[in-house]
């Protein structure tokens, strides 16, 4: 039987616990973030596109980020709220940070996780980085001109308060 030194098997006994705690700590919080969007892209409950001014494109429509708030709303009211969506990037328009932010508010709002492609990889969005913007219409009020002014649909005078 051979014998070894008292500190050769010292040495080689930290080694082996250094070398194992060195893995552990490699492995340690290693989940994969990035995954090809083409094989994931069945696996999402809900999928939106982004399009041009922040808004995005929604089942074919085309919807200001209020109005897709508000969509997910109706979904959360029928009890039929997604827990993925896929923000994509349309034909007319790239992914935006203005898009990322109505996202990142959404998914705050309705708690449900947000993913979208860059460049055929997926990441998942992170509100508190990607400082959640209120939602908003895109486009501003309509004014009515001073010739339309108290008049109704046909041209003629109208009296919004009418006096009993």
């Amino acid at each position: 039987m051979i014998r070894f030194s008292i500190l050769l098997t010292r040495i080689a006994a930290m080694a082996l616990l250094g070398s194992v705690v060195l893995l552990a700590g490699c492995s340690l919080g290693g989940t994969k973030e990035d995954v090809s969007t083409n094989a994931m892209r069945g696996q999402f409950d809900a999928t939106i596109k982004a399009y041009k001014n922040g808004q995005f494109l929604v089942d074919g429509a085309v919807l200001s980020a209020l109005d897709t708030g508000s969509h997910f709303a109706y979904l959360k009211d029928q009890g039929k709220l997604p827990k993925t969506v896929l923000l994509e990037r349309s034909d007319d328009s790239k992914i935006r940070k203005q898009h990322l932010q109505y996202m990142a508010r959404m998914q705050d709002d309705y708690k449900f996780t947000v993913y979208f492609d860059d460049d055929g990889t997926l990441k998942r969005i992170n509100p508190i980085e990607t400082e959640a913007r209120p939602l908003q219409e895109t486009h501003a009020p309509v004014q009515m001109n001073k010739q339309q002014r108290g008049k109704d649909a046909a041209g003629k005078d109208f009296d919004p308060n009418p006096r009993p």
